[in-house]
């Protein structure tokens, strides 16, 4: 196995004790507030596997409300983030679920608030490294790691090109992409991680192209 640098063998610096348990539970968190785009108003929170016992006794729920706080892995405000997030107006509603996944430590976060709502599945895979699986049902492979697009469309014939397009004229270069829908004809989901940022201009004009129906930048 290779590793990029020192922190994917030592892990994140974090308010402790465990890099998966607690580290990239917060990381799940901050994803997902993230894509929803703003604090939400009330958050249902399923964890399964290895989260779902043990995650009082390794922090597991306090790094999540910190993540849904925006707070990164080492913020110690992390250690009050549910007293936080209750003083804040922000409703938490934990489950246990008894079902087997296919990763011990996954985690399932549906956003609510006056605006709208969205699901996230999220994994914590060590070392504070996450992924994110399902996003709104789609499944998808995201690691947050690098710069990543996320593009809803109607699943119409060159739709995706269009995309690439702008980011080409723009000298953004598409390191991994992957599309996912439905149904054939239906919503579909680009997942886009680029080499380079990508500028809030770049991003207008994605969102005005034909077909696509919305636009967000991780």
């Amino acid at each position: 196995m290779k590793y990029r640098s020192v922190f994917d063998i030592i892990g994140p610096v974090m308010i402790g004790p465990s890099s998966s348990h607690t580290a990239g539970a917060a990381r799940i968190g901050q994803v997902a507030r993230t894509l929803f785009g703003r604090k939400p108003r009330q958050v249902t929170v399923t964890l399964y596997g290895s989260f779902a016992k043990t995650h009082q006794g390794h922090g597991t729920d306090i790094a999540i409300a910190g993540g849904l706080l925006n707070y990164d892995t080492h913020d110690e405000r992390i250690v009050h983030a549910l007293e936080t997030a209750r003083e804040q107006g922000m409703e938490i509603t934990w489950i246990e679920s008894e079902e087997v996944p296919e990763h011990p430590n996954t985690a399932r976060l549906r956003l609510e608030d006056e605006q709208g709502e969205m699901e996230v599945v999220g994994i914590s895979v060590g070392g504070g490294k996450i992924e994110i699986v399902e996003l709104n049902g789609f499944e998808l492979k995201l690691s947050g790691s690098a710069p990543a697009l996320l593009v809803t469309h109607h699943d119409r014939y060159g739709a995706v090109a269009k995309v690439a397009t702008v980011l080409a004229d723009q000298r953004i270069n598409i390191g991994y992409m992957q599309v996912s829908r439905k149904q054939k004809g239906s919503e579909a989901l680009m997942i886009i991680e680029t080499d380079q940022h990508v500028p809030i201009a770049v991003q207008e004009q994605l969102s005005a192209l034909p077909e696509i129906t919305g636009v967000t930048v991780l």
